[in-house]
């Protein structure tokens, strides 16, 4: 599978873009300078009901978009 196709079933299951994933953690702190995986893993499955591998691919995506060093 694609990391598109990936990203695709993500927004699918939650109904939140990728593009929205990314404001929204710049909008909650959670890559500022330092940052780590794990606050970001905790937050999308806490409030979306992410599995550990769609959570990880999130943080993927914030590498991605060098909003996460």
């Amino acid at each position: 599978m694609s990391f598109a196709a990936y990203m695709a079933n993500i927004e699918k299951q939650t109904g939140v873009t990728p593009d929205e994933f990314v404001r929204l953690a710049i909008e909650r702190g959670l890559t500022a300078p330092g940052a780590k995986a794990t606050p970001i893993t905790d937050w999308l499955k806490a409030e979306y009901g992410l599995g550990h591998g769609h959570a990880m691919a999130i943080v993927k995506l914030l590498r991605d978009r060098g909003v996460l060093a």
